[in-house]
């Protein structure tokens, strides 16, 4: 009920039953029985800095190139024909067909995590990079360069390098040999070489790798056997292939790039020929390479082209390839072109944001009123806390924060405090809940970590702690959710929360 605080609804419930009431007005704080109702007004309770609502996480910010030709001929590689900010077309899309492109699918997808802030470079723009225009790529963490038909000027081509080297994700997709939808001479992997060999920046191979001169009509590339890898193995779903719809592949040079590493390969190579998928670094920043179009392509756009549904094809999982190299991608070492600090490396530490609640709701995301410092329901340590559920009546509390635990560590324990009272009086039937998962960013369930309910009702608070070691190289949420029944209020109050990692 909008304007109806927690505390409101908790006395009216607790007014209904003259025994409960009476065992609110209890001095023992500490006791498993406390039902106190909380006597702030609504909104108090988040502390003026945080507001009433939780606040999200800053977003991963994408720009997607639209002014090399990437409509020419049958390409439609945009995200939405409303540019540069695709929400001018539609603000809240649900389907790839809410937004008009190839690449819709692909830019929904990342829309609708919550954790994306999107744009297009459009038709007749310049890349830069230091500059003051909106586009610019200092302002992003991930440039996406889908087929390009028209040549980078030397000018571009250094900003692209610098882009890298400073800290950001690029993310290169090729096509076969005299793809040149536009006729002037230059086709994507060879604009894909020459900013490789011709950049003002490093001219010498400076991701390890080379787009081969090569058009292969069908294939199934298969990705490698590797269950650690952040791109294989990221948040969006595991890789097990992709397709070649008429591509080329890569040739791997790690003498030059020794991070260079493929896949997803051609039928038949490995090592460093036929990568079909690759990634690699340069500076502070990542790159990725794909061989073809086809799988990015959605098969829906603008009206006259000739599309192919690869996004969708069950030869290949080539949605959970792009979402996760995108995911992996923007999550770079933090520099000049942006990104989330999620390297390859680990340094040992604590990864959440305000962990302990001190700041109110910064850094957290979830419902109305949860954290709070209301004395009702005393903090660990500090003056806030998250307190979830404590209604007395049907309904149900989020708290969530997404986190990338860097590919390097070996150990990642996610603690923290939980302390539980409840006016249930069963010993057996566990009505009122709180349930700590791990999420992807699409919203599965990854694991879900404990389920705690009015019968772990405690006299103060517990320590808690669960292994994330296995995400390590991925970015997930970790989520309290708290769900109550329909009769008698159960809290479920959580601080002093950690990431550690090491």
């Amino acid at each position: 009920m909008p304007g109806l605080g927690r505390s409101t609804r908790r006395f009216a419930t607790l007014t209904a039953c003259g025994a409960l009431l009476a065992a609110a007005a209890a001095p023992a704080l500490g006791s498993s029985a406390v039902a106190a109702p909380r006597a702030t007004t609504p909104g108090a309770s988040a502390g003026a800095s945080a507001g009433a609502a939780v606040a999200a996480a800053a977003p991963l910010r994408l720009l997607f190139d639209n002014s090399k030709a990437e409509t020419a001929g049958n390409a439609d590689w945009i995200i939405g024909t409303g540019q540069p900010d695709p929400l001018t077309q539609n603000p809240s899309p649900q389907t790839e067909k809410d937004w008009t492109g190839a690449l819709s699918a692909w830019g929904v997808a990342l829309q609708k995590t919550g954790r994306y802030a999107l744009k297009t470079l459009p038709s007749g723009g310049t890349i830069t990079y230091g500059t003051s225009a909106a586009t610019d790529l200092a302002n992003f963490d991930t440039f996406v360069l889908p087929e390009p038909n028209i040549r980078l000027s030397a000018s571009e081509k250094t900003a692209v390098m610098k882009f890298v080297q400073n800290g950001g994700g690029l993310f290169l997709v090729s096509d076969h040999t005299n793809a040149d939808r536009n006729n002037d001479g230059w086709d994507a992997l060879a604009i894909i070489n020459d900013l490789m060999t011709d950049n003002g920046v490093d001219n010498t191979d400076p991701f390890g790798f080379s787009v081969d001169v090569a058009n292969i009509q069908t294939d199934n590339p298969r990705a490698i056997a590797d269950t650690t890898d952040p791109v294989l193995n990221g948040a969006f779903g595991k890789v097990t292939g992709s397709i070649i719809r008429s591509g080329t592949t890569a040739t791997l040079k790690p003498a030059d790039n020794p991070s260079v590493k493929g896949l997803v390969y051609r039928t038949g190579s490995s090592g460093n020929t036929g990568a079909f998928f690759a990634t690699s670094s340069f500076g502070s920043g990542r790159v990725a390479f794909w061989g073809d179009s086809s799988p990015i392509d959605d098969g829906t756009g603008q009206s006259g082209n000739t599309l192919y549904d690869g996004w969708n094809d069950p030869a290949g999982t080539n949605a959970a390839l792009a979402l996760n190299a995108t995911e992996w991608l923007s999550q770079g070492t933090t520099g000049g072109g942006g990104g989330g600090g999620g390297g390859t490396t680990c340094t040992a530490g604590q990864l959440l944001a305000n962990p302990g609640f001190e700041s109110g709701a910064t850094g957290w995301t979830g419902s109305t009123d949860v954290v709070t410092n209301d004395a009702t329901r005393p903090a660990r340590t500090g003056s806030y806390k998250a307190w979830l559920s404590g209604y007395g009546a049907a309904h149900t509390d989020t708290l969530s924060q997404n986190v990338t635990i860097p590919a390097g560590c070996t150990k990642a324990t996610f603690g923290f405090y939980t302390r539980i009272d409840t006016a249930e009086t069963t010993t057996t039937t566990a009505y009122d809940t709180l349930k700590v998962e791990v999420v992807n960013s699409a919203g599965t369930v990854l694991s879900t970590l404990a389920t705690y309910s009015n019968l772990n009702a405690s006299s103060g608070y517990v320590q808690r702690g669960f292994s994330l070691a296995a995400y390590a190289g991925q970015t997930v949420t970790v989520r309290f959710t708290g769900t109550e029944g329909s009769k008698l209020q159960t809290s479920f109050v959580v601080d002093d929360t950690s990431l550690t990692v090491g």
